[in-house]
């Protein structure tokens, strides 16, 4: 198990997002292992976060194409969270399954058709370095290289019985902004127009908007606002975030968000919303079912999927059409604190569940599952 190793070597290279040092150097050691197999890299630099990274291998012209997805920057600041540990069953540090780990996936099981001197074809890699703080950088590029692929694999952690991914919810963050008028809470206290107290009624007006059965919710993060004690609140600031299943239910959503917003329930104050959606929904499609299907055929096993609330980088490449699955990586859990963790029997799994679709992928350029 040399890829233990490998893991080790960039779990304790830490690649906080806005570490762009730290990142590019881990960077660059999946641009030595990919180059090896024959893989050509494509920077695309940035200066405030680190280089996002194409592979490309050799293409036959006519044929499919596959898109391996994954991210090289971790949650934890320089310090926090750094070393790499192991026991019989589990390895642990920052990315072992979110997501060097399931880079180290793919990278090992195109290693093992290496072994069998099979030239790869018409499968390239993106590697960004921004998912953990949205791919605010990185979406825009991804939605721009999907348009060439008609399947992308995503390597982020497994489900605990190896489920891979079909559904993710969408995700958006939104500001409101409430102006009102200060005054003397004492002497004054008609003539002040309260933002906190607008704050307080859009605050439940929104959270009413959450419909736990379509899994559509609607969380106010974080509050501001007001002077002090002894003075009426002249501005008050909302941060919250939406999530939701389907598109009808954004719709919904953005709608009544925008009504809440235009509406003034203390007179005299005014709000402006600010703001996007994220990460659009990665809707379960026949056509992913049907991936699935023809997987397990080809891998000779069952594979059982999920949907999930949070996102990844596949709602992104979902929403170009691209037919997608996410959860490729180990099962892992504990990931964002400093109990993560993966386990290594599902490594295994995983490394030759990839292997066996590669290489049947590269024999037919296509996932025919008869």
């Amino acid at each position: 198990m040399q890829y233990i190793n490998d893991l080790q070597k960039i779990i304790e290279i830490n690649s906080y997002t806005k570490n762009r040092e730290g990142v590019n150097r881990v960077g660059k050691i999946f641009d030595a292992w990919l180059e090896s197999l024959g893989f050509t890299t494509t920077l695309y630099k940035r200066e405030s976060i680190g280089d996002h990274r194409y592979y490309s291998s050799k293409h036959r012209e006519g044929a499919k194409r596959v898109l391996l997805l994954g991210h090289i920057d971790t949650v934890f600041p320089e310090g926090k969270f750094e070393s790499f540990s192991e026991d019989e069953e589990w390895v642990y540090g920052p990315g072992v399954c979110d997501m060097k780990g399931g880079n180290l996936v793919f990278v090992e099981a195109l290693r093992e058709l290496k072994k069998e001197d099979r030239e790869i074809q018409n499968i390239d890699i993106l590697l960004v370095s921004d998912e953990e703080t949205g791919s605010d950088d990185s979406k825009y590029l991804t939605m721009e290289l999907a348009k060439k692929y008609d399947y992308c694999f995503v390597y982020e952690a497994a489900g605990k019985s190896l489920e891979v991914v079909t559904g993710r919810k969408g995700v958006g963050t939104f500001f409101i902004d409430i102006q009102g008028r200060a005054a003397h809470a004492g002497n004054s206290y008609t003539q002040g127009y309260d933002a906190n107290l607008e704050a307080s009624y859009k605050i439940q007006e929104l959270v009413g908007l959450t419909d736990i059965e379509k899994g559509t919710t609607v969380n106010v993060g974080k509050i501001e606002g007001g002077i002090g004690a002894n003075t009426i609140s002249p501005h008050a600031h909302l941060t919250f975030e939406l999530r939701y299943k389907t598109l009808l239910e954004k719709c919904r959503v953005l709608e009544a968000i925008e009504k809440i917003v235009k509406k003034a329930y203390v007179t005299g104050t005014f709000s402006t919303l600010s703001g996007a959606i994220q990460r659009d929904v990665m809707q379960t499609s026949q056509e992913s079912l049907d991936l699935i299907t023809k997987i397990e055929k080809i891998t000779g096993t069952q594979v059982p999927s999920e949907e999930r609330g949070g996102v990844s980088d596949a709602n992104v490449v979902s929403s170009c059409g691209v037919v997608t699955l996410d959860g490729f990586g180990p099962f892992g859990d504990g990931d964002h604190t400093v109990n993560e963790r993966a386990l290594k029997s599902s490594f295994t799994s995983r490394i030759e569940m990839s292997r066996v679709l590669f290489k049947h992928f590269m024999e037919n350029l296509d996932f025919k599952g008869e």
